[in-house]
């Protein structure tokens, strides 16, 4: 059974399928007990991700998309290891990134926020762990945006990531956020990760990784298995 399959779901770290202050799961939380239904045999066998499927700058977010100059905002490196709940890494794993630019704005047609788009930064990319499970890109810190959920309500700055394993079954989406953010006392997405995963999410500066002059470097680890695992998105 493929390393990305839980066999455990700690309510002590992942968040619940309904959170109240977190609106929208008002209406797409299940209100029947869930119905396992057995697993096809293209969902087990299919699709495969390889380097074949990762082009050469979709690790670079701050390139991938360069129309007429460079992105603007702050420069980061977001680096890491994809391991299971003992430590071990899990090799050739395809995360996928997609995040808001510097302004706080998505490349989307539904995102209706007043803030400009920066025509050389799209927000999206990929990349693929290596043997060691370890994993590294470059992107522009994403900025804080409002949302509908309540008033005055600001998402804090954050990058979603999804990350696939031999099959489309064993998939893991879930949010990174940054230390030191104000607004994360404020969010109800975050509020919504019961306190013990909450740290889990909130990634950590690494002055190691740190490239002079150019960009600051930030480590986030995803455990995919066992008591701290990374908490997914559930709704």
């Amino acid at each position: 059974m493929s390393e990305l399959i839980y066999n455990h779901f700690d309510r002590e770290v992942h968040p619940p399928y309904l959170s109240p202050e977190y609106k929208s799961t008002v209406l797409r939380a299940p209100s029947k007990p869930l119905i396992v239904i057995k697993q096809s045999l293209s969902e087990l066998t299919g699709p495969v991700f390889g380097e074949a499927h990762v082009g050469p700058l979709d690790h670079d977010l701050t390139k991938n998309s360069v129309r007429n100059g460079e992105p603007l905002g702050e420069r980061i490196i977001v680096h890491g290891k994809v391991m299971d709940e003992n430590g071990r890494p899990i090799p050739h794993t395809l995360i996928e990134i997609w995040q808001a630019n510097s302004a706080g704005r998505y490349v989307h047609k539904v995102d209706q926020h007043d803030a400009p788009i920066d025509p050389n930064f799209l927000g999206t990319g990929r990349v693929l762990t290596d043997a060691d499970g370890h994993y590294r890109f470059y992107t522009i810190k994403p900025g804080a945006y409002p949302w509908g959920n309540h008033y005055n309500a600001w998402r804090p700055n954050h990058i979603h990531f999804s990350l696939f394993g031999p099959n489309i079954t064993t998939r893991l989406v879930t949010q990174m956020y940054f230390p030191g953010d104000p607004l994360l006392e404020y969010d109800p997405v975050f509020l919504g990760v019961p306190p013990k995963g909450r740290e889990l999410l909130i990634s950590q500066f690494d002055l190691s990784v740190t490239e002079p002059h150019f960009a600051l470097g930030y480590r986030f680890d995803f455990v995919l298995r066992g008591h701290n695992s990374t908490p997914f998105e559930t709704a």
